[in-house]
C-alpha cells in the first residue's frame, strides 16, 4: 500500500514594489507552529498573504521575477508588526 506524502504549504505575499515572495516553512518549524503562525510572524507587517499548496507554485524559476498575484487573492491574513512567536 502506497502512502501519500502530506501536501506541503507555502505562504505567498505581494511586496510593496509589486514583486511576489514565497515563504517555505521548514518541517522543524511546522512541528511546533502552524503555517498560519509562521505567516503572521514572517510576512512583513501590514502585507496580506495567502497559504497555498506547494504544487500551486511553479517549479520553473526561470520567470520568477515575472510572477504576479492580485491583492484580492491574498485572503488568509496580514503580517504582524512583531516577528516573534506569539
Amino acid at each position: 500500500m502506497e502512502t501519500k506524502e502530506p501536501k506541503m504549504k507555502r505562504i505567498i505575499y505581494k511586496n510593496v514594489d509589486g514583486s511576489v515572495s514565497v515563504i517555505v516553512p521548514s518541517a522543524d518549524v511546522l512541528k511546533q507552529h502552524t503555517v498560519t503562525q509562521v505567516a503572521a510572524k514572517d510576512v512583513p507587517a501590514g502585507l496580506a498573504y495567502k497559504i497555498v499548496d506547494s504544487e500551486d507554485i511553479p517549479n520553473d524559476r526561470t520567470f520568477r521575477n515575472a510572477w504576479e498575484i492580485e491583492e484580492s487573492e491574498l485572503t488568509d491574513g496580514v503580517g504582524n508588526t512583531s516577528n516573534k512567536w506569539e
